[in-house]
């Protein structure tokens, strides 16, 4: 076959309709990761999310401020500007702007004009990330930030990092729906021959999306054999839960234990791996990661070799998604189709989740 039927090709285009894409317009009313705390200092940090330009800060009582990157007089960028107690020093004309973005003082004249400023966005610290509601800051509901409290429980072990990932973040959540590419892009790293045919279940809901994989008997590959010490062939179950939280928020949970052992003999060791992409553009993602593990506390050497590993590993996403996206991009419209299959199910209800809740919010 060097191409499927005409009629073929437009079912699966008609499918891929329905689904949210690279050129989905992006969902503005939620919650997104702006940064890890650690990032935002007393001093200006310029960051584009969501297709705008922001600038952020701490301000002298810990808040973090969010500013439309735009100085309202001539759209010079505040983040070119001075931070002088709390406000923003445009480097232009040297309008000055409050942590609300009114606009406090004029220099070249005595009276500061009402109704000047630029937008703030609504910004919430938990743990070691900063979360933005993108859309209007009254309409911000901390409902719809999912719990993370391994994130902050000092049981967890914990490590973080940034990728830079050029290309959408709806491939990256799709990505993160079925690891059956395990066995394939990463079996030079954490991915095992038996990962992509082990069986697997499904949950679809509404706007909860995860997919489970147990992978029993196994043998792990070092980056978990090593710390666990279940480095025998063969010795290891590895149970993954693998779900999509929010637009915002992708978590892995596994546990491993020693399948050779009765249930009341064997220990458990849990990982969490929090995956928090934030568009910054149609196909630029910022790529936020959290690992956590319930074992080895304390160990700075264990932590050093798995965050090393892992992160191996998450280039290797990285590095696929943006040929991906290339290969898209070259792509003449009459010629791009794509086809799911079983193991896409989760994936595919994500796309369409992220469709729907974007022409909801666009009619809104």
């Amino acid at each position: 076959m060097t191409r499927p039927h005409i009629s073929v090709i437009a079912a699966a285009q008609n499918a891929s309709k329905r689904l949210a894409d690279r050129d989905t317009p992006f969902v503005m009313n939620d919650w997104y990761v702006a940064a890890f705390g650690e990032e935002i200092k007393d001093k200006l940090l310029a960051r584009t999310l969501l297709g705008r330009r922001l600038v952020f800060y701490r301000a002298s009582d810990g808040r973090v401020v969010a500013l439309e990157d735009r100085c309202p007089h001539r759209s010079m960028p505040l983040s070119a500007g001075t931070l002088e107690q709390d406000t923003i020093v445009c480097g232009y004309h040297g309008f000055r702007f409050n942590t609300e973005g009114d606009c406090i003082e004029v220099p070249s004249q005595a009276s500061c004009p009402k109704n000047i400023g630029t937008k703030a966005y609504r910004t919430h610290e938990r743990g070691a990330v900063v979360w933005i509601w993108m859309g209007e800051a009254e309409q911000a509901d901390l409902s719809k930030l999912p719990p993370q409290d391994w994130m902050a429980d000092p049981a967890w072990e914990r490590s973080q990092g940034y990728l830079g990932l050029q290309a959408s973040y709806v491939r990256l959540h799709e990505n993160l729906l079925d690891l059956t590419h395990l066995s394939f892009l990463h079996a030079k790293s954490f991915g095992t021959p038996d990962y992509a045919k082990a069986a697997f279940e499904t949950e679809i809901g509404d706007g909860q999306f995860a997919l489970l994989r147990n992978v029993v008997p196994t043998t792990l590959p070092p980056v978990w054999g090593i710390p666990t010490g279940l480095t025998d062939p063969g010795q290891a179950a590895r149970i993954v839960r693998s779900e999509f939280r929010s637009l915002g928020l992708h978590e892995v949970s596994v546990t491993f234990y020693d399948c050779h052992l009765t249930e009341n003999a064997r220990p458990q060791f849990r990982i969490r791996t929090a995956h928090m992409p934030t568009p910054e553009t149609a196909t630029t993602t910022h790529y936020f990661i959290v690992h956590g593990r319930d074992f080895a506390q304390g160990d700075a050497a264990t932590t050093r070799f798995m965050h090393e590993q892992l992160f191996v590993a998450f280039q290797e996403d990285v590095d696929g998604l943006a040929l991906q996206e290339q290969a898209l991009a070259s792509t003449p419209a009459e010629d791009l189709y794509e086809f799911s299959v079983a193991a896409d199910a989760p994936a595919v209800a994500m796309r369409r989740y992220v469709l729907a809740r974007q022409q909801k919010e666009t009619r809104a």
